[in-house]
């Protein structure tokens, strides 16, 4: 904190650079690190920030069921009822010369 800033607008800036209360990480049951799609058959478990530390939530038995409750997706996961806004025409951007 810089002596001319005031008490508030630092509160602030360190507020939202906290780790939100319900955000969700996953780690490998065996404590192996690497990336997420690879041994996607293999459990995971989900953990869970409650402000001050992790909380177990969840233990998936393996990958794609981890990223279903990690992007909250329920039932089938097909979204349904959305249409794609029209494509931009292109070169509308530029200037004419």
């Amino acid at each position: 904190m810089h002596e001319d800033e005031p008490l508030e607008r630092w509160a602030a800036r360190w507020a939202a650079k906290r780790r939100p209360v319900g955000e969700l990480k996953v780690v490998r049951l065996d404590g192996s690190e690497g990336g997420a799609h690879l041994r996607p058959d293999e459990p995971r478990l989900i953990l869970g920030w409650d402000g001050y530390q992790w909380l177990p939530e969840a233990v998936a038995p393996d990958y794609p069921t981890t990223q279903r409750i990690l992007n909250r997706i329920e039932g089938d996961g097909v979204v349904r009822g959305t249409a794609l806004p029209p494509p931009k025409k292109p070169g509308q951007h530029r200037r004419p010369t």
